[in-house]
């Protein structure tokens, strides 16, 4: 078992890509360190126990490099009085729904790897989620339409934070038949909230009027969809003058059970962002133009609300 004590960062990072290229997804990385909880302090500060010195690093530090490397962090175990064995295990990139080599449609459907994912409880999309469903003011918007809700994980959010549903008609669209099927299963005790299996491309042939909210988590950005003039078609057709979006753009990938940190494109062996950010930074712009005040907020997910300045005085 490696001991880390006062060896750097950019070394341990060395060590432990070697080594985890050494063995097979599902194997577990074993190493000793300073225990975390002896402290409260900055990562990088020495300590001095017993004569021996120690670089301090917190759980956070150890648990975001678990993540970088492409593991998962298991329970740590106490070795000594002092220190711990961190425990990494390597993540199996194949069991990913991104990989997966069914057809387009079902990738996302009732059966897919997709359909075990449960947004909601991961603290880092719920939060901002939650945050962005508050600065819309949800409860004065009465029409809402969700782009992309397969089960229907961001209406559940809805139901959970609105003072009364009642009071609400919620439309959610997907093209996945199996996933649509799975919502309105879901839902079917709220006669205010329906489901179309549809192409998001082709809204205005449902006729569904405008929408004092539209959401749309992780879908606008697919191969098969035309951001830019998909966007504005969408704010010019089927939103309110004086409505709100929420926009929820991926920065993550979900490998082996894990979301994972920073949005990939293929070519890339690592994560890159510039197509992510050349969406946010468009959608901002426009819709800046079109008179609306934009927030950005987010981590693993970003999360782009915009609400209309004509509003303001309603609203206020």
């Amino acid at each position: 078992m490696y001991t880390f004590t006062t060896q750097t960062m950019t070394y341990i990072i060395s060590q432990l890509t070697d080594l985890l290229s050494k063995i097979q997804a599902q194997e577990l990385l074993e190493f000793e360190v300073l225990n975390p909880d002896l402290y409260s302090s900055y990562n990088g500060n020495i300590f001095t126990i017993k004569g021996e010195e120690y670089i301090f690093r917190g759980y956070k530090s150890w648990l975001d490099l678990a993540q970088l490397l492409q593991c998962k962090m298991l329970t740590p175990v106490l070795l000594k009085e002092h220190t711990i064995c961190m425990k990494f295990q390597k993540l199996n990139n194949d069991a990913s729904f991104h990989k997966s080599i069914i057809g387009n449609e079902e990738k996302y459907g009732k059966d897919s790897i997709f359909s075990q994912i449960h947004k909601n409880e991961e603290s880092s999309f719920i939060y901002y989620y939650l945050q962005a469903l508050k600065n819309v003011k949800l409860d004065t918007r009465i029409r809402i339409l969700n782009l992309g809700i397969n089960s229907g994980d961001e209406f559940e959010a809805i139901i959970s934070l609105s003072s009364d549903i009642s009071n609400l008609e919620l439309v959610g669209i997907d093209y996945c038949a199996s996933a649509i099927n799975t919502a309105k299963d879901t839902f079917k005790e709220y006669k205010n909230i329906s489901f179309y299996t549809h192409d998001i491309n082709d809204l205005d042939s449902l006729n569904l009027g405008k929408f004092d909210l539209i959401i749309s988590v992780g879908t606008m950005q697919s191969s098969n969809l035309e951001f830019n003039p998909l966007l504005m078609s969408i704010v010019q057709n089927q939103l309110k003058q004086d409505g709100a979006m929420i926009l929820g753009f991926p920065n993550c990938r979900w490998i082996d059970g894990e979301m994972i940190y920073g949005a990939k494109v293929k070519n890339y062996a690592f994560s890159e962002m510039g197509l992510l950010y050349k969406d946010v930074i468009f959608s901002k712009k426009y819709l800046q133009q079109k008179k609306y005040r934009v927030t950005i907020t987010g981590k693993d997910y970003i999360f782009l609300t915009a609400t209309s300045i004509r509003s303001d005085t309603l609203l206020s």
